[in-house]
Protein backbone atom coordinates (compact mmCIF):
# COMPACT_ATOMS: atom_id res chain seq x y z
CA UNK A 1 0.00 0.00 0.00
CA UNK A 2 1.38 3.31 -0.99
CA UNK A 3 0.71 6.44 1.41
CA UNK A 4 0.98 9.58 -0.47
CA UNK A 5 1.28 11.87 2.47
CA UNK A 6 3.32 9.38 5.00
CA UNK A 7 6.18 11.53 5.47
CA UNK A 8 6.56 15.31 5.34
CA UNK A 9 9.92 16.79 6.27
CA UNK A 10 9.66 19.70 8.90
CA UNK A 11 12.81 22.61 9.10
CA UNK A 12 13.41 24.05 12.60
CA UNK A 13 14.54 27.85 11.95
CA UNK A 14 15.80 28.94 15.09
CA UNK A 15 18.67 31.04 16.70
CA UNK A 16 19.70 29.08 18.90
CA UNK A 17 23.41 27.33 18.20
CA UNK A 18 22.30 24.17 19.92
CA UNK A 19 19.33 23.33 17.94
CA UNK A 20 19.90 21.58 14.12
CA UNK A 21 17.66 21.78 11.50
CA UNK A 22 15.83 18.62 12.12
CA UNK A 23 15.91 15.45 9.65
CA UNK A 24 12.37 14.24 7.77
CA UNK A 25 10.04 13.76 10.28
CA UNK A 26 8.68 10.65 11.55
CA UNK A 27 5.50 8.98 10.51
CA UNK A 28 2.29 10.85 10.80
CA UNK A 29 0.52 9.26 13.67
CA UNK A 30 -1.89 7.26 11.98
CA UNK A 31 0.14 6.69 9.08
CA UNK A 32 -0.49 2.61 7.93
CA UNK A 33 -4.15 2.82 9.48
CA UNK A 34 -7.37 2.42 7.29
CA UNK A 35 -10.08 3.81 7.81
CA UNK A 36 -13.17 3.08 6.23
CA UNK A 37 -15.79 6.07 6.61
CA UNK A 38 -19.36 5.16 5.83
CA UNK A 39 -20.54 8.06 7.33
CA UNK A 40 -22.22 11.35 5.71
CA UNK A 41 -23.32 14.48 6.55
CA UNK A 42 -20.96 16.11 9.75
CA UNK A 43 -20.65 14.08 13.23
CA UNK A 44 -19.24 11.25 11.23
CA UNK A 45 -17.27 13.20 8.55
CA UNK A 46 -15.38 15.74 11.08
CA UNK A 47 -13.95 12.35 13.26
CA UNK A 48 -13.18 10.82 9.60
CA UNK A 49 -11.47 14.45 8.65
CA UNK A 50 -9.49 14.04 11.57
CA UNK A 51 -7.97 10.73 11.14
CA UNK A 52 -6.88 11.65 7.78
CA UNK A 53 -5.22 14.55 9.43
CA UNK A 54 -3.11 12.79 11.10
CA UNK A 55 -2.14 10.61 8.41
CA UNK A 56 -4.83 7.53 8.33
CA UNK A 57 -5.97 5.94 4.87
CA UNK A 58 -9.17 7.47 5.39
CA UNK A 59 -11.72 5.85 2.35
CA UNK A 60 -15.21 7.58 2.34
CA UNK A 61 -17.85 5.48 0.78
CA UNK A 62 -20.75 7.20 -1.11
CA UNK A 63 -23.71 6.65 -2.19
CA UNK A 64 -24.37 7.04 -5.93
CA UNK A 65 -25.84 10.16 -5.48
CA UNK A 66 -23.01 11.21 -3.11
CA UNK A 67 -23.14 12.58 0.32
CA UNK A 68 -25.88 15.30 0.91
CA UNK A 69 -23.30 17.80 1.54
CA UNK A 70 -21.67 18.26 -1.39
CA UNK A 71 -24.75 20.44 -2.31
CA UNK A 72 -24.15 22.72 0.32
CA UNK A 73 -22.31 25.38 -0.20
CA UNK A 74 -20.25 26.75 -3.75
CA UNK A 75 -19.33 24.05 -5.85
CA UNK A 76 -16.36 23.89 -7.45
CA UNK A 77 -15.72 20.96 -10.03
CA UNK A 78 -18.65 19.40 -8.29
CA UNK A 79 -17.09 20.01 -4.45
CA UNK A 80 -18.79 22.21 -2.41
CA UNK A 81 -17.57 24.29 0.39
CA UNK A 82 -19.40 22.44 2.90
CA UNK A 83 -18.42 18.86 1.82
CA UNK A 84 -14.27 20.30 1.23
CA UNK A 85 -14.13 21.35 4.67
CA UNK A 86 -15.59 17.97 6.01
CA UNK A 87 -13.78 15.50 3.91
CA UNK A 88 -10.17 16.99 3.18
CA UNK A 89 -7.75 14.26 3.06
CA UNK A 90 -9.94 10.85 2.34
CA UNK A 91 -10.14 9.26 -0.38
CA UNK A 92 -13.74 8.32 -1.82
CA UNK A 93 -15.19 5.31 -3.54
CA UNK A 94 -18.70 5.21 -4.80
CA UNK A 95 -20.55 2.14 -3.90
CA UNK A 96 -24.55 1.45 -4.48
CA UNK A 97 -25.62 -0.72 -1.41
CA UNK A 98 -28.66 -1.54 -3.01
CA UNK A 99 -27.42 -3.28 -5.82
CA UNK A 100 -26.83 -6.94 -5.31
CA UNK A 101 -23.19 -6.79 -4.01
CA UNK A 102 -22.98 -4.10 -2.85
CA UNK A 103 -22.78 -5.16 1.03
CA UNK A 104 -20.37 -7.75 0.33
CA UNK A 105 -17.80 -5.20 -1.20
CA UNK A 106 -18.08 -3.26 1.75
CA UNK A 107 -17.79 -5.84 4.32
CA UNK A 108 -14.87 -6.93 2.20
CA UNK A 109 -13.41 -3.40 2.87
CA UNK A 110 -14.41 -3.62 5.96
CA UNK A 111 -12.17 -6.15 6.49
CA UNK A 112 -9.48 -4.87 5.01
CA UNK A 113 -9.93 -1.74 7.51
CA UNK A 114 -8.61 -1.03 10.66
CA UNK A 115 -11.43 1.37 11.74
CA UNK A 116 -15.02 1.59 10.28
CA UNK A 117 -17.36 4.92 11.05
CA UNK A 118 -20.99 5.28 10.47
CA UNK A 119 -23.52 7.68 12.09
CA UNK A 120 -26.79 5.91 10.71
CA UNK A 121 -29.99 5.47 12.87
CA UNK A 122 -29.54 2.41 14.74
CA UNK A 123 -30.54 -0.69 12.80
CA UNK A 124 -29.91 0.41 9.47
CA UNK A 125 -26.23 -1.23 9.07
CA UNK A 126 -27.92 -4.47 10.31
CA UNK A 127 -30.29 -4.30 7.43
CA UNK A 128 -27.46 -4.63 4.79
CA UNK A 129 -25.89 -6.78 6.92
CA UNK A 130 -23.10 -4.29 8.06
CA UNK A 131 -23.74 -3.76 11.73
CA UNK A 132 -20.93 -4.38 14.50
CA UNK A 133 -22.06 -8.17 15.35
CA UNK A 134 -21.54 -8.79 11.31
CA UNK A 135 -18.12 -6.92 10.79
CA UNK A 136 -16.79 -8.28 13.86
CA UNK A 137 -17.36 -11.82 13.28
CA UNK A 138 -15.33 -11.98 10.67
CA UNK A 139 -12.49 -9.35 11.93
CA UNK A 140 -12.30 -9.42 15.36
CA UNK A 141 -10.15 -6.80 15.57
CA UNK A 142 -11.83 -4.57 14.21
CA UNK A 143 -12.82 -1.17 15.93
CA UNK A 144 -16.55 0.30 15.13
CA UNK A 145 -17.37 4.02 15.73
CA UNK A 146 -21.08 4.15 15.54
CA UNK A 147 -22.52 7.85 16.44
CA UNK A 148 -26.09 8.53 16.79
CA UNK A 149 -28.35 10.94 18.33
CA UNK A 150 -29.37 8.75 21.64
CA UNK A 151 -27.15 5.80 21.06
CA UNK A 152 -27.73 2.31 19.59
CA UNK A 153 -30.12 1.00 22.12
CA UNK A 154 -32.54 2.16 24.58
CA UNK A 155 -35.83 4.00 24.31
CA UNK A 156 -35.27 6.79 21.69
CA UNK A 157 -32.64 4.91 19.82
CA UNK A 158 -34.41 5.44 16.66
CA UNK A 159 -35.40 8.86 16.79
CA UNK A 160 -34.11 10.72 14.31
CA UNK A 161 -30.98 13.66 15.37
CA UNK A 162 -29.27 16.79 13.90
CA UNK A 163 -27.07 18.78 15.88
CA UNK A 164 -30.36 21.50 16.40
CA UNK A 165 -32.52 18.80 17.60
CA UNK A 166 -29.85 17.59 20.23
CA UNK A 167 -29.04 20.85 21.10
CA UNK A 168 -32.59 21.27 22.45
CA UNK A 169 -33.01 17.85 24.48
CA UNK A 170 -29.08 18.65 26.05
CA UNK A 171 -30.46 21.93 26.93
CA UNK A 172 -28.71 24.55 25.18
CA UNK A 173 -31.80 26.05 23.50
CA UNK A 174 -33.76 27.78 26.34
CA UNK A 175 -33.88 31.16 28.47
CA UNK A 176 -32.62 32.36 31.21
CA UNK A 177 -33.88 30.39 34.33
CA UNK A 178 -33.36 33.21 36.38
CA UNK A 179 -34.09 36.37 34.14
CA UNK A 180 -36.92 34.84 31.68
CA UNK A 181 -38.29 37.36 29.19
CA UNK A 182 -41.14 36.00 27.18
CA UNK A 183 -40.76 38.07 24.56
CA UNK A 184 -37.89 37.15 23.26
CA UNK A 185 -37.54 34.46 21.12
CA UNK A 186 -35.57 31.15 21.23
CA UNK A 187 -32.97 30.39 19.29
CA UNK A 188 -30.14 27.42 18.53
CA UNK A 189 -26.72 27.67 19.03
CA UNK A 190 -24.97 29.30 15.71
CA UNK A 191 -23.13 26.20 14.53
CA UNK A 192 -23.86 22.60 15.17
CA UNK A 193 -21.78 21.98 18.19
CA UNK A 194 -23.22 18.61 18.89
CA UNK A 195 -22.07 17.31 15.64
CA UNK A 196 -18.08 18.63 15.75
CA UNK A 197 -18.21 18.03 19.85
CA UNK A 198 -19.61 14.48 18.68
CA UNK A 199 -17.01 14.05 16.60
CA UNK A 200 -13.77 14.82 18.50
CA UNK A 201 -15.59 12.60 20.75
CA UNK A 202 -15.51 9.73 18.75
CA UNK A 203 -11.83 10.89 17.26
CA UNK A 204 -10.41 10.32 20.85
CA UNK A 205 -12.41 6.91 21.49
CA UNK A 206 -11.04 5.69 18.21
CA UNK A 207 -7.62 6.67 19.26
CA UNK A 208 -8.00 4.99 22.86
CA UNK A 209 -9.52 1.54 21.21
CA UNK A 210 -6.48 1.55 18.59
CA UNK A 211 -4.25 1.55 21.69
CA UNK A 212 -6.04 -1.40 22.65
CA UNK A 213 -6.24 -2.83 19.74
CA UNK A 214 -2.35 -2.70 19.38
CA UNK A 215 -1.49 -4.26 23.25
CA UNK A 216 -3.93 -6.49 23.28
CA UNK A 217 -4.91 -7.53 19.57
CA UNK A 218 -8.87 -6.83 20.11
CA UNK A 219 -11.73 -5.07 18.60
CA UNK A 220 -14.45 -3.17 19.66
CA UNK A 221 -17.64 -1.38 19.28
CA UNK A 222 -17.59 2.21 20.18
CA UNK A 223 -21.01 3.59 20.91
CA UNK A 224 -21.22 7.36 20.73
CA UNK A 225 -24.59 9.26 21.42
CA UNK A 226 -24.47 12.94 20.28
CA UNK A 227 -27.10 14.08 23.32
CA UNK A 228 -23.97 12.26 25.57
CA UNK A 229 -21.50 14.57 24.30
CA UNK A 230 -23.27 18.00 24.59
CA UNK A 231 -24.70 16.91 28.03
CA UNK A 232 -20.58 16.50 28.95
CA UNK A 233 -20.05 19.49 27.84
CA UNK A 234 -22.82 21.48 29.40
CA UNK A 235 -21.45 23.21 32.27
CA UNK A 236 -25.32 23.78 33.72
CA UNK A 237 -26.00 20.36 33.23
CA UNK A 238 -23.31 19.29 35.98
CA UNK A 239 -24.29 22.76 38.05
CA UNK A 240 -28.17 20.34 37.46
CA UNK A 241 -26.95 17.89 39.63
CA UNK A 242 -27.28 19.73 42.76
CA UNK A 243 -30.53 20.94 42.23
CA UNK A 244 -28.97 24.71 41.12
CA UNK A 245 -29.21 26.35 38.08
CA UNK A 246 -25.34 27.38 37.44
CA UNK A 247 -24.26 30.70 37.99
CA UNK A 248 -23.74 32.95 35.00
CA UNK A 249 -20.04 32.08 33.78
CA UNK A 250 -20.25 33.48 29.80
CA UNK A 251 -19.26 36.77 28.41
CA UNK A 252 -21.21 40.09 28.68
CA UNK A 253 -21.52 42.67 25.81
CA UNK A 254 -20.73 45.87 27.14
CA UNK A 255 -20.70 49.08 24.99
CA UNK A 256 -17.13 51.00 24.94
CA UNK A 257 -15.24 53.02 22.96
CA UNK A 258 -15.72 52.80 19.20
CA UNK A 259 -18.56 50.04 19.54
CA UNK A 260 -19.37 47.15 21.95
CA UNK A 261 -17.44 44.49 23.59
CA UNK A 262 -17.10 41.06 25.57
CA UNK A 263 -16.05 40.87 28.75
CA UNK A 264 -16.00 37.98 31.01
CA UNK A 265 -16.26 37.51 34.88
CA UNK A 266 -19.46 38.82 36.11
CA UNK A 267 -20.34 42.38 37.14
CA UNK A 268 -18.87 41.74 40.81
CA UNK A 269 -15.38 41.10 39.83
CA UNK A 270 -15.46 44.07 36.54
CA UNK A 271 -16.70 46.42 39.24
CA UNK A 272 -13.66 45.55 41.49
CA UNK A 273 -11.17 45.75 38.83
CA UNK A 274 -12.17 48.67 37.79
CA UNK A 275 -12.62 50.63 41.23
CA UNK A 276 -9.46 49.45 42.87
CA UNK A 277 -7.35 50.26 39.56
CA UNK A 278 -8.86 52.94 37.81
CA UNK A 279 -11.01 54.81 40.82
CA UNK A 280 -14.06 54.30 38.87
CA UNK A 281 -16.58 55.88 41.35
CA UNK A 282 -19.81 54.22 42.60
CA UNK A 283 -22.46 57.33 42.76
CA UNK A 284 -24.93 55.17 45.07
CA UNK A 285 -26.02 57.19 48.04
CA UNK A 286 -25.55 55.17 51.60
CA UNK A 287 -28.78 54.24 51.42
CA UNK A 288 -29.69 53.26 48.13
CA UNK A 289 -30.83 49.90 47.07
CA UNK A 290 -29.19 46.58 45.92
CA UNK A 291 -30.98 47.46 43.00
CA UNK A 292 -29.53 50.45 42.59
CA UNK A 293 -26.02 50.03 43.49
CA UNK A 294 -25.91 47.47 40.73
CA UNK A 295 -27.12 49.84 37.91
CA UNK A 296 -25.25 52.83 39.16
CA UNK A 297 -21.78 50.93 38.89
CA UNK A 298 -22.92 49.13 35.73
CA UNK A 299 -23.41 52.55 34.63
CA UNK A 300 -20.15 53.93 35.83
CA UNK A 301 -17.93 51.41 34.63
CA UNK A 302 -19.77 51.56 31.15
CA UNK A 303 -19.37 55.50 30.89
CA UNK A 304 -15.63 55.04 31.95
CA UNK A 305 -15.11 52.86 28.78
CA UNK A 306 -16.87 54.56 26.46
CA UNK A 307 -14.71 57.97 27.00
CA UNK A 308 -11.87 56.81 26.20
CA UNK A 309 -11.00 58.53 23.53
CA UNK A 310 -10.63 55.53 21.39
CA UNK A 311 -10.38 51.88 20.83
CA UNK A 312 -6.91 51.41 21.79
CA UNK A 313 -7.18 53.68 25.04
CA UNK A 314 -10.59 51.30 26.13
CA UNK A 315 -8.59 48.04 25.58
CA UNK A 316 -5.16 49.36 27.44
CA UNK A 317 -7.33 50.37 30.39
CA UNK A 318 -9.11 46.80 30.27
CA UNK A 319 -5.92 45.32 30.03
CA UNK A 320 -4.50 47.45 33.20
CA UNK A 321 -7.38 46.42 34.79
CA UNK A 322 -6.64 42.66 34.56
CA UNK A 323 -10.35 41.91 32.54
CA UNK A 324 -10.63 39.48 29.71
CA UNK A 325 -12.05 41.50 26.85
CA UNK A 326 -12.44 39.83 23.15
CA UNK A 327 -13.98 41.53 19.72
CA UNK A 328 -16.89 40.93 18.40
CA UNK A 329 -15.47 39.85 15.08
CA UNK A 330 -17.92 39.17 11.90
CA UNK A 331 -16.93 35.55 10.23
CA UNK A 332 -14.44 37.32 7.98
CA UNK A 333 -12.87 38.89 10.63
CA UNK A 334 -12.11 35.85 12.19
CA UNK A 335 -10.47 34.39 9.29
CA UNK A 336 -8.47 37.36 9.05
CA UNK A 337 -7.74 37.84 13.00
CA UNK A 338 -4.31 38.49 14.08
CA UNK A 339 -3.84 34.30 15.60
CA UNK A 340 -5.57 32.78 13.01
CA UNK A 341 -2.96 34.75 10.29
CA UNK A 342 0.34 33.73 12.59
CA UNK A 343 -0.85 30.05 13.21
CA UNK A 344 -1.66 29.75 9.20
CA UNK A 345 -5.40 28.39 10.52
CA UNK A 346 -6.95 28.76 6.79
CA UNK A 347 -4.89 26.27 4.20
CA UNK A 348 -5.33 26.81 0.85
CA UNK A 349 -5.79 23.47 -1.44
CA UNK A 350 -6.81 22.16 -4.78
CA UNK A 351 -10.15 23.26 -6.05
CA UNK A 352 -9.74 20.39 -8.37
CA UNK A 353 -10.35 22.78 -11.07
CA UNK A 354 -7.01 24.51 -11.64
CA UNK A 355 -7.33 27.03 -9.31
CA UNK A 356 -7.43 27.24 -4.91
CA UNK A 357 -10.10 27.41 -2.50
CA UNK A 358 -9.72 27.45 1.41
CA UNK A 359 -10.56 25.09 4.63
CA UNK A 360 -10.16 25.28 8.40
CA UNK A 361 -7.19 23.53 9.64
CA UNK A 362 -7.52 21.55 12.52
CA UNK A 363 -6.61 23.17 15.81
CA UNK A 364 -3.67 21.08 16.75
CA UNK A 365 0.08 21.71 16.37
CA UNK A 366 2.52 19.25 16.97
CA UNK A 367 6.67 20.07 17.35
CA UNK A 368 8.10 17.65 15.35
CA UNK A 369 5.07 16.47 12.89
CA UNK A 370 3.95 18.40 10.43
CA UNK A 371 -0.14 18.14 9.90
CA UNK A 372 -0.21 21.40 7.74
CA UNK A 373 -1.15 19.24 4.98
CA UNK A 374 -4.62 18.89 4.72
CA UNK A 375 -4.94 16.94 1.01
CA UNK A 376 -8.46 17.98 -0.85
CA UNK A 377 -11.57 16.91 -1.24
CA UNK A 378 -12.40 13.81 -3.28
CA UNK A 379 -15.23 13.62 -6.30
CA UNK A 380 -17.40 10.92 -5.54
CA UNK A 381 -15.85 7.60 -6.77
CA UNK A 382 -12.61 9.04 -7.80
CA UNK A 383 -10.62 6.42 -6.29
CA UNK A 384 -12.58 3.29 -7.03
CA UNK A 385 -9.76 1.94 -8.74
CA UNK A 386 -6.90 2.30 -6.53
CA UNK A 387 -8.81 1.77 -3.41
CA UNK A 388 -10.13 -1.83 -4.78
CA UNK A 389 -6.49 -2.35 -6.28
CA UNK A 390 -4.87 -1.65 -2.63
CA UNK A 391 -7.64 -2.83 -0.06
CA UNK A 392 -7.95 -6.04 -1.84
CA UNK A 393 -5.92 -6.48 -4.29
CA UNK A 394 -8.67 -6.96 -7.02
CA UNK A 395 -7.44 -6.96 -10.55
CA UNK A 396 -8.73 -4.88 -13.90
CA UNK A 397 -11.39 -7.59 -14.73
CA UNK A 398 -13.30 -7.62 -11.55
CA UNK A 399 -13.38 -3.96 -10.98
CA UNK A 400 -14.60 -2.98 -14.32
CA UNK A 401 -17.34 -5.60 -13.54
CA UNK A 402 -18.48 -3.68 -10.56
CA UNK A 403 -18.87 -0.76 -12.68
CA UNK A 404 -20.47 -2.45 -15.22
CA UNK A 405 -23.04 -4.02 -12.56
CA UNK A 406 -23.48 -0.51 -11.36
CA UNK A 407 -21.99 -1.78 -7.83
CA UNK A 408 -19.58 0.79 -7.99
CA UNK A 409 -19.73 4.00 -10.05
CA UNK A 410 -18.32 7.36 -10.39
CA UNK A 411 -19.58 10.76 -11.40
CA UNK A 412 -18.35 13.11 -14.59
CA UNK A 413 -15.68 15.07 -12.57
CA UNK A 414 -14.10 11.58 -10.95
CA UNK A 415 -14.11 9.79 -14.24
CA UNK A 416 -12.22 12.78 -16.13
CA UNK A 417 -9.43 12.70 -13.67
CA UNK A 418 -9.50 9.22 -12.51
CA UNK A 419 -5.88 7.50 -11.64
Amino acid sequence: MSYDNAIRVVTVVTSSPSVRPMSPSPPLPLAGVRVLDLSRVFAGPVAGRVLADLGADVVKVEPPEGDVTRLWGRPIAGISTYFTQQNCGKRSISIDLSAEGGPDLVRDLAAKADVVIENFRPGVMAKFGLDWEALSADHPELIMLSISGFGQDGPEAQRAAYAPVVHAEAGLVRQDDKHPNAGDPLHDVSFSAADVLSGMHGVISVMAALRVKDAAGIGQHIDVAMVDAMSFSNDNVVASLDGKFAEHKGGEIWQAAEGPIMLTGGLRWIWHQMSKIHGVQDPTPPDGSLEEKLANRRQAVTDFLVGQPDRAAALHVLDEANLAWGELRQLREVIESPTLTHRESIATIDDRAGGTREVVRAPYRMSVTDLSDVGHAPMRGEHNTTVLQEWLGADDASIQALALSEVTLQDEWAAATDD
